[in-house]
């Protein structure tokens, strides 16, 4: 016989499930903030962020958290590629290489207030085209 009501089974997981949806909200929400004062610790706070969004990419649960993921993840390691390529023109001048890293460090920060202010409008990343 069906009941209108939801076994105790199905509510413990259904509580279990928005349990761990608010903690990877969450979470989500603090890799961002890592990721934004990053500036503030000379790229600490971003390898803290990197290894726990690798740490956690496996276990997410849609495609709306693997967007905000990849996004996090291709704008931390494009960012650490253009800051290698253009880490020689800190050998020619100082100014080239001053200007350079100051306008990755906004496309950085361009990137990474982009996606946190997408996923508090709960609006997924765009995914890339193969």
């Amino acid at each position: 016989m069906n009941s209108p009501w939801p076994s105790p089974a199905t509510a413990v997981a259904h509580s279990a499930g928005a349990e761990t949806e608010s903690t990877l909200r969450l979470l989500t929400h603090v890799m961002y903030g890592l990721h934004t004062l990053s500036w503030f610790s000379a790229g600490l706070f971003s390898v803290v962020a990197i290894v726990l969004n690798y740490a956690k990419r496996g276990s997410l649960p849609n495609a709306f958290y693997q967007s905000h993921f990849r996004w996090q993840a291709r704008s931390f390691w494009f960012t650490l590629l253009w800051l290698l390529l253009t880490a020689p023109l800190w050998l020619i001048f100082v100014f080239p290489g001053y200007v350079a890293w100051f306008v990755v460090g906004l496309w950085y920060l361009y990137r990474f207030v982009r996606g946190w202010w997408a996923f508090a409008e709960n609006r997924p990343m765009p995914v890339p085209n193969p």
